[in-house]
């Protein structure tokens, strides 16, 4: 017997909370999470297979691998997540990446993963903060070219990790924790200044101020973007619809085909962190359409969010 699998796909913002949106999406927002925890509470995980990106507070351009599972993973608590050791099981993360290197799918390991809210924030809107049923960790880098994950590969290795799955009897759900269309000031190694090249390349921990200074600025990016008045790439819900009805429909050689470079330029430098939602779905079946439990989105600029939340599952079936 195979156990049930679901999936979940959902964009998260470091703006949640911050900067203020208007009272009735703020209500249309949470009224939709809070049909996602119902969801996810009626079909009661086991364990969690949770894909996400960082944005400079654990990975780093001194060595940044396209892919890496975490045996440990501790948050960093950015933002308005919390700090603190996810339920991590070892365990299974280590015979998970076992398994891939068998597979001939090459994986970075880490024994002290730190997290930041591209993990954290889909945990604690679900579970409350970090006391969730035993996660597996997989960091996918969307940030530092030429390493960011191509889109076969990363549907390649969620079909992997869906044949890993094959002998785990516990109900799984796998989280693509990420985008949707969305540009944000994160740094890249282009910018002019050697100061910012610098601190996204080697691994130090920030101060207090800078953390306040970084948090400040990323405020100031989303107002400027819903004002109409910032040079930031806007939000794309075309291309969003598209990527969602791709993965409802389980059609993912729609997306294996986009040209990658389309990706920045159709819908931001960040939207690359959509692909967490690919690998998570290609560990389910593909090329047909499962139970769709919740579909939800809206364009938020003040959160500098292509926001979506896309859930479905697998019925129980014979091996």
């Amino acid at each position: 017997m195979k156990a049930k699998r679901a999936f979940l796909g959902m964009s998260h913002s470091p703006l949640f909370g911050l900067n203020p949106i208007g009272s009735e999406l703020e209500k249309d927002m949470q009224d939709a999470i809070a049909r996602l925890r119902e969801q996810v509470a009626t079909f009661d995980p086991e364990l969690v297979v949770l894909i996400g990106p960082d944005h400079y507070n654990g990975f780093f351009n001194e060595l940044m691998p396209p892919f890496c599972i975490g045996s440990q993973a501790t948050s960093v608590g950015d933002y308005l997540t919390p700090p603190g050791n996810l339920n991590v099981e070892e365990s299974a993360a280590l015979a998970l990446a076992g398994h891939l290197m068998d597979d001939d799918f090459d994986i970075a390991v880490s024994r002290r993963m730190q997290v930041d809210h591209g993990f954290v924030q889909a945990l604690q809107f679900i579970w409350g903060g970090l006391a969730t049923p035993p996660v597996i960790p997989i960091f996918l880098n969307a940030v530092a070219q030429p390493g960011i994950a191509r889109l076969r590969r990363c549907r390649q290795l969620g079909e992997a990790i869906g044949r890993f799955l094959n002998d785990e009897p516990r109900r799984t759900l796998l989280i693509g924790s990420g985008g949707l269309s969305h540009e944000p000031p994160v740094p890249t190694l282009a910018h002019p200044d050697p100061d910012i090249r610098e601190r996204i390349t080697v691994k130090r921990e920030p101060t207090q101020a800078e953390r306040d200074a970084k948090t400040k600025r990323v405020m100031a990016a989303g107002m400027a973007l819903a004002n109409g008045t910032s040079n930031m790439k806007p939000l794309n819900p075309e291309w969003d619809a598209r990527w969602m009805d791709a993965l409802e429909s389980g059609e993912l050689d729609r997306l294996t085909q986009l040209q990658e470079e389309s990706i920045e330029q159709d819908a931001g430098l960040s939207a690359h962190e959509s692909k967490t939602w690919l690998v998570a779905r290609a560990a389910l079946p593909a090329n047909h359409r499962l139970p769709c439990l919740l579909r939800y989105y809206q364009a938020i600029p003040e959160l500098i969010a292509g926001y979506g939340i896309l859930f479905m599952h697998t019925a129980d079936t014979q091996t």
